[in-house]
């Protein structure tokens, strides 16, 4: 057998260079590059191996390890599951920064591959520089944390490791019903030394991702459970997405007359003009959506993992004889909610569900319901793209300590502008094919239900882990991905101030990201939350600590953010009314840095909750009136929802 003495960290990149995908007959590359950030864990290791080695990879320079391996998270589902970009860091605080965005992509079931440092295997300089000690076990090291939110991980204590390792890596990164984050844990000394690789071990490796076939007698099943159901309602989940199913859903939807409704993953699978689009559902549903599920006599999920955002925590569905059918690449997914199980691609699963329902002439029971719940949905639509503070009688969607912080928002940051206006004021100046990224905290909610996508695959949106400060990074990653649309990251403040580093990595490659941020002085959804179960403001307002009562109760914090970001070099803007507003996206258009626009919003003036409910901890017993009300509500709704 013909060898090649390379070092562990040169035989990684170079079997890196090698793999490729197939998908429907097309082959392309798996690996688009690696993020690096270099410490003393990985720089004379995987940084010299770059160096020598790198090939057709392309190397990126992250500012933070949590948010290059977002955009990496951000790459990999633009592109559908067929394509990463890698991560390496030193360890330590490098690799644990990365445990949260492992968390995030297993979470979602995006690939992506983590090639942390590690510390010493021969332990000869123990405890080096950043090292956790612990007495009782010599084996465990920061990047064990990494094993409760990875798919698959690995320790390469030898060289000879790297080859199992890896080949068992390109198996869980290519697996799309168990796909998710891999570790694969590289000792700096292991890095550096050398070992006689097998060439054959190079050779270019052809990942084949396979259309799995529905079983027979799992289609004969659906099929008859379709066919006595009169109003059936199709989820639409993100599978329908990395399966490239859009169309075949679209024409599915129409010739048997089902409606279907949008998880956060599968909005934008199709327009969300379509005749049978109902918008988003569950907790951050539409009323349109939520409206026709509660009527539902059966559910078809198609590529959905049934989150508590997406049934509500199980209460949405009431019909009284309800049952469930899923379509899923996930047998484990497909088991949910006692459901009729397909497991299969979502595209071959809906063709084969087609063609034996039309030997059938199947046809749904609904007559004009689902032009009727549309058309309801796109007057209150209009309403919150057009509620204005100065309107005669105005009220804010949300209810809060209204009387005190509006007008005091509105003086502080001379602003009158409503969440909703804002959005709304996007959604029609931005050009059709551009793509939005969101992720955490109250925008999420009002993008599901409110942005309308007039193409398929311009809505990227990170729900399944819900991470603050995805959103930046996420359309970094985007913009590598699709290097020809314009990217826009809606953010709150509350999420930029958690992590905005890659901005500056946006400026560094020349990939330009447009971020709109959403100032509201606070972390405004879940100041919602704890007000609307009885509580009152508690350390989710940005304000000042009050010297007298030694709270934080005193005035709103006032932030530049379109001064700290001009610092960059980023091209920004202050938007405090609907004039400023379009003449600042106007103008980002024609700009090629990356640009931000801050805008001022008014707090408690984004979506309500349009008839959905969601399952949060609240306190049993408490001397708040209003929280023993809230505990009162809480039980009542558990009655109505599903026990699993």
């Amino acid at each position: 057998m013909n060898t090649v003495r390379l070092t562990t960290a040169q035989a990684l990149i170079r079997f890196l260079n090698q793999q490729y995908v197939e998908f429907d007959g097309n082959e392309r590359k798996f690996v688009h590059g690696i993020f690096t950030l270099f410490g003393h864990g990985n720089v004379l290791g995987i940084g010299q191996a770059l160096e020598e080695e790198a090939g057709d990879l392309g190397v990126y320079q992250g500012r933070n390890e949590q948010g290059m391996a977002h955009a990496a998270i951000a790459f990999a589902k633009q592109r559908h599951r067929k394509q990463i970009i890698a991560c390496t860091s030193s360890v330590g605080p490098g690799s644990a920064n990365m445990v949260t965005a492992a968390a995030t992509a297993s979470a979602n079931s995006i690939p992506l591959l983590l090639l942390p440092g590690d510390t010493f295997a021969m332990r000869q300089p123990d405890p080096v520089l950043q090292q956790v000690e612990h007495p009782h076990d010599m084996t465990l090291t920061t990047n064990d944390a990494f094993r409760a939110v990875s798919k698959y991980w690995d320790r390469v204590n030898r060289p000879e490791q790297l080859m199992t390792a890896m080949i068992q890596a390109m198996r869980v990164l290519t697996d799309p019903a168990n796909t998710g984050a891999v570790t694969i844990a590289l000792p700096q000394d292991v890095q550096g030394e050398a070992y006689d690789f097998p060439e054959i071990f190079f050779k270019k490796r052809v990942h084949r991702i396979d259309r799995r076939v529905p079983a027979t007698a799992d289609l004969q099943e659906a099929v008859t459970l379709l066919r006595r159901k009169k109003k059936p309602l199709l989820l639409c989940g993100g599978g329908v997405r990395y399966s490239e199913a859009g169309d075949v859903l679209r024409r599915f939807a129409e010739k048997f007359n089902i409606p279907y409704g949008e998880t956060q993953a599968g909005k934008s699978a199709v327009e969300s003009d379509h005749s049978h689009n109902l918008g988003g559902i569950g907790v951050t549903g539409n009323l349109a959506a939520n409206r026709i599920a509660q009527e539902a006599d059966l559910i078809i999920g198609v590529g959905t993992r049934y989150s508590d955002f997406t049934t509500a925590s199980k209460r949405l569905f009431q019909h009284p004889e309800l049952e469930f059918l899923t379509i899923n690449i996930s047998d484990y997914h497909a088991t949910k909610l006692d459901s009729v199980k397909l497991v299969a691609d979502a595209r071959l699963a809906l063709e084969a569900l087609e063609k034996e329902l039309e030997a059938t002439d199947y046809r749904s029971g609904y007559t004009n319901e689902i032009k009727r719940a549309k058309d309801a949905w796109e007057k209150e639509l209009d309403r919150l793209h057009h509620t204005c503070y100065d309107d005669e009688g105005f009220k804010p969607e949300i209810a809060g300590q209204l009387d005190e912080v509006l007008p005091e928002f509105a003086a502080l940051h001379r602003s009158r502008l409503t969440q909703t206006e804002v959005i709304g004021e996007v959604n029609r100046q931005i050009d059709s094919k551009a793509v939005v990224v969101g992720a955490a905290g109250s925008l999420p909610g009002d993008l599901q239900r409110m942005w309308q996508a007039r193409e398929p695959n311009t809505y990227h949106m990170e729900y399944g882990y819900s991470c603050m400060g995805y959103e930046i990074s996420g359309s970094l990653g985007v913009k590598v991905a699709e290097p020809d649309r314009e990217v826009y990251a809606m953010v709150g403040d509350g999420s930029y101030l958690m992590l905005h580093s890659e901005l500056v990595t946006s400026l560094q490659e020349g990939k330009k990201i447009n971020v709109v941020l959403f100032d509201n002085a606070s972390f405004g959804c879940i100041n919602n939350l704890q007000m609307e179960n009885g509580m009152g403001s508690l350390g989710t307002e940005f304000r000042y600590r009050k010297p007298d009562t030694h709270q934080l109760e005193g005035g709103l914090m006032p932030i530049d953010f379109a001064k700290a970001a001009s610092a960059y070099g980023v091209k920004t803007y202050s938007v405090r009314n609907r004039k400023e507003l379009r003449e600042a996206l106007d103008d980002a258009k024609k700009q090629t840095v990356s640009t931000l626009i801050d805008i001022k919003v008014l707090p408690k003036t984004m979506t309500g909750d349009y008839e959905s409910w969601w399952h949060v901890g609240v306190a049993e017993v408490s001397g708040n009136p209003r929280v023993r009300q809230a505990y009162r509500d809480k039980e009542e709704n558990l009655k109505r929802a599903r026990p699993y």
